[in-house]
């Protein structure tokens, strides 16, 4: 499969949230808000607005609106934009417009600040960096950031992984070890947002959050991904019944033979980047 066929199958993938917009609220982890005042820190939009990219349910949302920010939200799923709407009822100055990023109308409109929260890597490669300077102002800030979080003892990290291996499953917490990700902010997601402005390095920050430990039985059934799709970590309804039960039963039967729980490490890395002026 080309690069340009991986990346339509990652932007269809994309699209699958939907299906679990209700259970994606319920499960999925939220942003400290650190993140979120480091951000704003950096941007100073002052009175210049701010983009969110890929919003989802309102996971970032909400903590940039507590921090004062009334985004305009960009969001593809219209079952994912109706949850983000309930979620930002009480910040009635944040705008939820529900379109692809790549087809949405800015309508001449320009951003101090846009940012996008486990979401950039869903974007066409070819045509979000271009669509980002269209977007932003003069001088105008990017912030990338994203979650990672994996299993903190290496002993414990196969057995989960096994089971994952067993169902097909990928990209699963309980299949990565937290050491993985090393010491600094970084990885695939976060590089591929560099070269916004010529001679500007961006700027890596790593918040971490307190050790999540031990990992539950039940969180950690709740956050089983979709088998069959690859690098979703989404609930797991589905495909069917049987499929479902056996995931689960194992994975059960993993945590209930380390005590019920396994620790986690959790933390958010960030990429900071700006606009020539």
């Amino acid at each position: 499969m080309g690069k340009d066929e991986e990346a339509r199958v990652d932007r269809a993938r994309g699209r699958v949230f939907g299906e679990v917009a209700e259970l994606y609220e319920a499960s999925r982890p939220g942003y400290a808000d650190a993140p979120a005042a480091r951000v704003l820190e950096y941007a100073e939009p002052g009175e210049r607005p701010a983009l969110e990219v890929g919003a989802g349910t309102g996971k970032a949302t909400v903590a940039f609106a507590e921090a004062g920010t009334s985004p305009v939200c960009v969001e593809p799923d219209p079952r994912m934009a109706e949850v983000l709407r309930r979620n930002t009822a009480p910040f009635p100055r944040v705008r939820v417009e529900a379109a692809g990023f790549e087809e949405w109308r800015r309508d001449g409109r320009r951003f101090g600040l846009l940012y996008a929260a486990t979401s950039w890597h869903w974007l066409d490669p070819a045509r979000r960096r271009d669509l980002v300077r269209e977007a932003l102002d003069p001088g105008g800030a990017l912030a990338l950031f994203w979650n990672p979080h994996g299993v903190r003892a290496p002993r414990l990290h196969g057995a989960p992984a096994e089971v994952d291996a067993r169902h097909g499953i990928t990209g699963t917490p309980h299949g990565v070890l937290a050491s993985s990700y090393g010491r600094a902010a970084g990885g695939g997601r976060l590089g591929r947002g560099a070269g916004l402005a010529r001679g500007r390095a961006p700027r890596r920050r790593r918040v971490h959050r307190p050790a999540r430990g031990p990992f539950p039985r039940g969180p950690a059934l709740r956050h089983r991904p979709l088998p069959g799709l690859p690098g979703l970590p989404l609930p797991l309804p589905g495909p069917g019944p049987d499929h479902r039960e056996r995931v689960l039963a194992d994975t059960a039967g993993v945590l209930d033979a380390h005590g019920g729980g396994i620790a986690m490490e959790h933390f958010s890395d960030l990429l900071l980047a700006r606009t020539a002026r």
